[in-house]
């Protein structure tokens, strides 16, 4: 069985640790600190096997030079971006097996241009998002379109509903805020958003979430719902689900 853990670092990130089976070794996602890293791995009396890279951002790659030096493990990561210290470059369709598990990478562009998601089939599948794909929202658009973001959430959403997801940013709260203006009627968005509520006060990871959990709650994979839409319409969007979603996107990095 594989085991996922988050190490908070950095002011809201998550370096996610992968074990299997109690193995010695672990995979770690997107370390963009070294140190809590070391921490845990020391505590744990644990090796670092594999690494995996979502994209080139520094709060995601920052720790790959100290722990390559320390550990030498394996490093995959986007095949279009000559991030230093990736061994194994991948794109959409590759595979990759680590500590015997199968991950399926999928280009992911939107956030940036080299993103990239892990997805580990099973029941549940695991899918690790980077910055593509938040609780409650999706990435700001830095280098890509949002055309590129809005076919990216389109090709996650064709994972099965049980898939959990586990994004790299403890954004959940302030990404219900903005959901809640954006459709104000969603109760189930709204008992979402008080559970998070309690899990925060009591210092407690919102993450992972789940798919189905997400196309409840998340705007981003609502954008044709009828609410939605109709507030969409008072700014000015069209009734088309690329423009509606550009519309969106361009309000939350205003909100």
């Amino acid at each position: 069985m594989l085991t996922v853990k988050p190490i908070p670092a950095l002011q809201d990130n998550y370096i996610w640790v992968l074990r299997q089976d109690n193995q010695d070794s672990v995979i770690v996602v997107d370390p963009g600190d070294a140190a809590p890293v070391i921490a845990w791995l020391e505590q744990e009396n644990l090796a670092l096997d594999t690494i995996l890279i979502t994209h080139h951002h520094q709060d995601h790659t920052a720790g790959l030079a100290e722990l390559i030096e320390r550990y030498s493990p394996k490093v995959y990561g986007p095949a279009n971006n000559a991030i230093a210290g990736i061994d194994h470059r991948v794109g959409e369709g590759d595979e990759c097996r680590v500590l015997g598990r199968r991950f399926e990478v999928f280009a992911v562009p939107g956030h940036t241009l080299d993103h990239i998601a892990f997805y580990a089939p099973g029941t549940p599948g695991l899918l690790f998002s980077g910055d593509t794909l938040f609780s409650g929202g999706c990435g700001r658009l830095f280098e890509g379109s949002p055309e590129q973001m809005y076919e990216s959430l389109a090709k996650i959403q064709t994972l099965p509903e049980d898939t959990l997801v586990f994004a790299a940013h403890e954004y959940t709260l302030a990404n219900l805020a903005f959901a809640a203006a954006a459709e104000p009627d969603n109760a189930a968005r709204d008992a979402y958003r008080d559970e998070c509520r309690t899990a925060r006060d009591l210092d407690r990871p919102t993450l992972p979430t789940t798919l189905v959990r997400e196309r409840q709650i998340n705007p981003f994979l609502r954008i044709d719902e009828p609410g939605l839409l109709e507030t969409l319409r008072q700014r000015g969007a069209a009734d088309n689900g690329m423009e509606a979603f550009a519309t969106l996107r361009a309000w939350k990095d205003h909100f």
